[in-house]
C-alpha cells in the first residue's frame, strides 16, 4: 500500500510531504521511501496563519477560513506528490496544530485545521485526519506520537538509546529496559518567533545560526529561562507555542535591554541545555537528532560538546530521513489506522492504553479497508 503522508510543524513553516510503500509480511513492515519534500506556505498564508496563533485574540471566522486555506494548500502538495509517483492508496495528513489545550499537566485537547475533505477531493485517496485526539481520550498527551515510528526503529539496539526530534517543541523518545516520550521544551520556536518579529530575514528562522554566532550568551536570562516549572515537571508531559512564544519571551527578559544576537544566542543554548540534561539524566548513549533544529550547527555543536560520552548522529542513521522523519511517521499511522493497528504504545504519550488513531475521510470511491493486521512487529525503511 502506497500511503502519503503530510505535515506542518510547530514551525509552521510549510507542508512536508513523503510517499512510502509499505509491504507487510507476519507484522514485519517494509516501506520503501518514493518521494520526499517541503513545501513552504505562501507567506500571506504564514503571516495570516501565526497572526492568529494563541496568545494572539482571533475569531471562530479566522479558524473557518484558515481551515479551509490550509486545507486547500495541503490539498495542492499532496496531488502533486500523489502525481509524481503515480498515484497513492490512501493519505494520512497531520494538518496544523493551532492550539493544545493542557491544564494540571494533563493533555485535554488538541486542535489541527486543514480540512481533509479538499485532500480527499483532489487526490481521490481515503483520508486519514485528526490522529491525536484519539490518545488524549485515553488519558495520553496526544504527543509524541513520533514515539511509535522511534520505538519500532531503536528496537534491538544495546543500552539506552534516544530519538530526539528539533522542531518548534523538542521531542525524545527514550527507549532501554521500558520506553519514555515526551516533550522537552522549545527547539526553534522562541527564536523564530525573535526572527519573524524583528524581521531579522525572510525565511522565518536563523539560518545555519548565523544571528546566534554573532551573539553572547546571557548568563541572567538563560537562568530565569531554564528555572520555567515545566522542565521540572515528570514524563510523560506537552507544552507547545501556547505557552512559549514571543510574550513569554519578553516577559522573562524583565524589561532588560539585550541586544538581538545575544537574545538569539541565549534562546538557542536553551534548547541545548534542556536537552542535555535530560539525556544525561536518562543514562542515553546514542541519540538520533532530527527536524529543523538539526540542521543549525550551534545546536549540533553544542549537544555534542555537553555530552561527550554519547553517539550523537542524525537520524538517518535510523534509515528515517533527518529532514522528513516525521512525514514518515503519518505516512506510517495512515498504514495503521487502514490496517487496524494501534500506532499508539504504552510509555510514549501517557496513554493508558493503544489506541487506532484518525478519522477517514473517503475518497472518490466507495471506502474499502484492507484486511486488519494484528500489530507491527518490526519496521525496515529505505529510498
Amino acid at each position: 500500500m502506497r500511503v502519503l503522508g503530510l505535515l506542518s510543524g510547530t514551525s509552521h513553516d510549510g507542508i512536508d510531504v513523503t510517499v512510502v510503500d509499505f509491504d507487510e509480511t507476519d507484522g514485519a513492515l517494509r516501506g520503501t521511501v518514493l518521494l520526499e519534500d517541503s513545501i513552504p506556505y505562501a507567506p500571506a498564508l504564514r503571516a495570516r496563519l501565526v497572526a492568529a496563533l494563541p496568545p494572539a485574540p482571533t475569531t471562530l471566522a479566522e479558524v473557518c477560513e484558515l481551515d479551509t486555506l490550509i486545507g486547500q494548500a495541503f490539498a495542492e502538495v499532496a496531488a502533486t506528490a500523489a502525481a509524481s509517483v503515480g498515484g497513492v492508496d490512501a493519505v494520512c495528513t497531520h494538518g496544523q496544530t493551532v492550539y493544545h489545550w493542557v491544564d494540571a499537566g494533563h493533555a485535554l485537547g488538541t486542535l489541527q485545521i486543514g480540512q481533509p475533505a479538499w485532500i480527499a477531493e483532489r487526490v481521490g485517496a481515503p483520508v486519514v485526519s485528526d490522529v491525536r485526539i484519539r490518545d488524549i481520550t485515553v488519558g495520553g498527551h496526544g504527543a509524541p506520537l513520533v514515539s511509535f515510528l522511534d520505538e519500532l526503529l531503536l528496537r534491538g539496539r544495546s543500552g539506552t538509546s534516544a530519538a530526539l526530534n528539533l522542531g518548534g517543541i523538542a521531542n525524545i523518545t527514550v527507549v532501554g529496559d521500558g520506553i519514555s516520550a515526551y516533550d522537552i521544551g522549545p527547539a526553534n520556536a522562541l527564536v523564530d518567533a525573535v526572527v519573524v518579529d524583528e524581521e531579522l530575514n525572510d525565511l522565518g528562522y536563523d539560518e545555519d545560526a548565523a544571528i546566534a554566532r554573532t551573539g553572547a550568551v546571557d548568563e541572567t536570562l538563560l537562568a530565569t529561562l531554564l528555572a520555567d516549572p515545566y522542565y521540572a515537571l515528570p514524563a510523560p508531559k506537552s507544552t507547545g507555542k501556547e505557552h512559549f512564544h514571543l510574550d513569554y519571551v519578553r516577559a522573562q527578559q524583565s524589561g532588560r535591554a539585550i541586544s538581538t544576537p545575544d537574545l538569539v544566542r541565549t534562546l538557542t543554548e536553551l534548547t541545548v541545555q534542556t536537552v542535555a540534561q535530560d539525556v544525561r539524566a536518562a543514562g542515553i548513549g546514542y541519540l538520533a537528532v532530527s527536524g529543523g533544529g538539526c540542521r543549525n550547527p550551534l545546536i549540533m555543536e553544542g549537544l555534542r560538546a555537553a555530552l561527550p560520552e554519547v553517539d550523537v548522529v542524525l537520524a538517518d542513521e535510523l534509515g528515517a530521513s533527518a529532514d522528513n522523519k516525521e512525514a514518515v511517521l503519518f505516512a506510517l499511522i495512515g498504514w495503521c489506522t487502514m490496517h487496524g493497528v494501534a500506532a499508539v504504545i504504552p510509555g510514549g504519550t501517557g496513554a493508558r492504553a493503544p489506541r487506532i488513531l484518525g478519522t477517514i475521510t473517503p475518497g472518490s470511491g466507495p471506502l474499502r479497508l484492507p484486511e486488519p493486521v494484528a500489530a507491527v512487529t518490526s519496521l525496515t525503511l529505505q529510498s
